[in-house]
């Protein structure tokens, strides 16, 4: 009977230990689901997959670093400050010499200076020219070709836009009339001066004088100029 009590009381003990032990897993079980994560772990979860680091040294776009120029931007058109090479008037700024085909030019004859006439050369085309130096002209079938005021040079080529003029003006003869072959011609012919100075340019254009136009050997022409009053000055 004894011996029965002894072992009850060793299983009892033995029962209480192991619920003890159970007990404690049981609760360092819990606190390891509601214990904090450490500071470490939240920085890692902060910082997104694939992710980079910012140093400091990002440029914005089109910084131009010290010495060194900035890259070309794509499908970039440049600063927009090219400038035309050869300047206003030149072959190379996409200007071609005016045409009789696109020019209408017009003879007028003018009350001041005496013995004067107006020559007027409109663009009528659809793309802008340049008028070079004077221009050529022949009285009816005359050999050489009127002299030049050399005095009325421009300081540049003048360019005609579509609808624009430019003008010389025409010393028909000598105010005291001593200048030797005087005649009434019944023709013009007048030709655009090269680029170059030597030789004309397409075909001649043939042009309407006033009536009773009169004329003698002290005739000359002004360059081409692109105002009415510069070119009746000379």
């Amino acid at each position: 009977m004894r011996t029965i009590r002894t072992r009850r009381t060793a299983l009892t003990a033995c029962t209480a230990a192991l619920l003890a032990v159970t007990t404690l897993t049981a609760c360092q079980g819990n606190d390891a689901l509601t214990k904090e994560p450490s500071p470490a772990g939240a920085a890692s979860a902060a910082q997104p997959s694939g992710g980079t680091t910012d140093t400091g040294n990002a440029q914005p776009a089109g910084h131009t670093p010290a010495g060194g120029a900035p890259a070309a931007a794509k499908g970039g058109v440049g600063d927009g400050n090219s400038k035309v090479s050869g300047g206003k008037g030149g072959t190379e700024a996409g200007f071609s010499a005016c045409a009789a085909s696109s020019t209408k030019i017009v003879a007028t004859r003018v009350e001041r200076p005496v013995n004067h006439m107006l020559l007027t050369v409109t663009n009528i085309g659809k793309r802008a020219c340049d008028v070079h130096l004077a221009p050529l002209l022949r009285f009816d079938d005359e050999q050489a070709a009127t002299q030049i005021v050399d005095d009325s040079k421009p300081q540049a080529v003048v360019t005609l836009a579509p609808g624009g003029s430019a003008y010389a003006g025409v010393t028909l003869s000598s105010g005291t009339g001593e200048a030797a072959h005087g005649y009434k011609p019944k023709g013009l012919s007048l030709h655009f001066a090269a680029r170059s100075g030597s030789g004309s340019v397409g075909a001649p254009v043939k042009v309407t004088l006033p009536a009773d136009t009169y004329k003698d050997d002290a005739a000359a022409v002004t360059y081409w100029l692109d105002s009415m009053k510069d070119a009746l000055t000379y």
